[in-house]
């Protein structure tokens, strides 16, 4: 039985990681609006599913709540998120006329 290291579980897929080029001003766009779309998406989830009735609150829990939603939203959206960034440029390339 072979055992799995930890770094190559972790390991993003070569089609999921991030590209090395530099983003132009329209695939960064993209990507930030695909970013505030899963961050809303995280959050909501997040109110609906992280506390328990009763349950009391840390003062500037939401604070720190907020930011990991938003980290998480960003390196989802870095890595391909749901492909709406790549959409958004498929479509843009097709009305400049670069696609």
């Amino acid at each position: 039985m072979s055992s799995l290291s930890v770094s190559a579980a972790i390991t993003l897929p070569p089609q999921l990681a991030a590209p090395a080029i530099p983003l132009t001003r329209g695939a960064k766009a993209a990507r930030e609006f695909e970013a505030q779309l899963i961050g809303s998406l995280l959050e909501s989830y997040e109110k609906t599913f992280a506390s328990l009735p009763g349950d009391s609150q840390v003062p500037g829990s939401d604070n720190y709540n907020y930011l990991g939603t938003e980290a998480l939203a960003s390196t989802l959206a870095a890595a391909g998120g749901f492909g709406i960034a790549a959409m958004i440029m498929r479509n843009l390339d097709k009305h400049e006329g670069n696609g």
